[in-house]
């Protein structure tokens, strides 16, 4: 485990920290609920749980909120890869892909597993100072573990100068 990574992961699951990055970074994501429930260099799972705030009019989960979980899932591996990085490397939404496949209800699990794919993006930005795009998959799963959602992320990395 790098060595950023691993600080970063401390921080982030830890339940106080957490929270005061949401509140300052994402409060629509600290407001809504969503939650990371494990933290790998390979992968992340965010849940989301239905409820009267995140609700959309056909007693479901709102696609807003599925999409904020999902990319949170892939956001958190591609923060814990550029963290400490020189030169620094920002990160930025440029392409949000969703399919949805059934009512999210319940509690809501967004897994991505694409870790190792981020930390390659990450090292090839780093050496070459070139951006680089990256499409991250995240899977929606319910409590009895079917598919409700597909999410492809793509994120734009950027060396600074």
């Amino acid at each position: 485990m790098n060595t950023g990574f691993a600080g970063f992961r401390k921080k982030i699951l830890n339940p106080v920290s957490y929270r005061l990055f949401l509140l300052s970074k994402l409060p629509l994501v600290y407001f809504t609920g969503i939650k990371i429930r494990e933290l790998s260099e390979d992968t992340c799972i965010t849940v989301a749980k239905y409820s009267w705030l995140n609700q959309n009019p056909f007693r479901s989960m709102y696609f807003a909120v599925m999409n904020m979980a999902a990319e949170l899932s892939t956001g958190v591996l591609c923060m814990g890869n550029i963290v400490g990085q020189e030169p620094a490397i920002s990160m930025l939404v440029v392409k949000t892909e969703s399919v949805y496949h059934k009512k999210a209800v319940g509690k809501i699990s967004f897994t991505c597993k694409d870790g190792k794919t981020i930390a390659k993006a990450v090292e090839q930005t780093r050496e070459t100072g070139e951006s680089y795009q990256l499409r991250c998959y995240s899977v929606a799963t319910n409590q009895s573990g079917e598919v409700v959602g597909e999410f492809w992320i793509t994120w734009s990395l950027k060396a600074k100068r």
